[in-house]
């Protein structure tokens, strides 16, 4: 074969490898800007459910800071509660025994 042939063989097979490489971005493009491009897209979508959560749920924190604080106090009544209880229930016993 001369290398004027091989030549030619090969330029043809990069512009076949440069045509096929073109096709498949082009095909990747098409479906990410399906993905993410316009408003009506499945990312902005989304971005808007997610926007809404976060909105939805802002004031969450501040909640579980003071039912923390309220459930702290609820237990350390509770402790005096349970003291009152233990209390009573060996006076109960005593009265029992006599």
């Amino acid at each position: 074969m001369s290398y004027t042939l091989l030549m030619v063989l090969t330029v043809l097979l990069v512009l076949l490898f440069v045509g096929a490489l073109i096709y498949f971005v082009a095909g990747i493009h098409r479906l990410l800007v399906n993905i993410g491009g316009g408003g009506n897209s499945f990312l902005a979508k989304l971005r808007l459910g997610l926007r809404a959560i976060e909105t939805e749920t802002g004031h969450l924190p501040v909640q579980a800071t003071k039912l923390n604080e309220t459930l702290t106090n609820t237990g350390a009544g509770l402790k005096v509660v349970n003291g009152h209880l233990e209390g009573t229930i060996q006076a109960a016993l005593k009265q029992k025994n006599i």
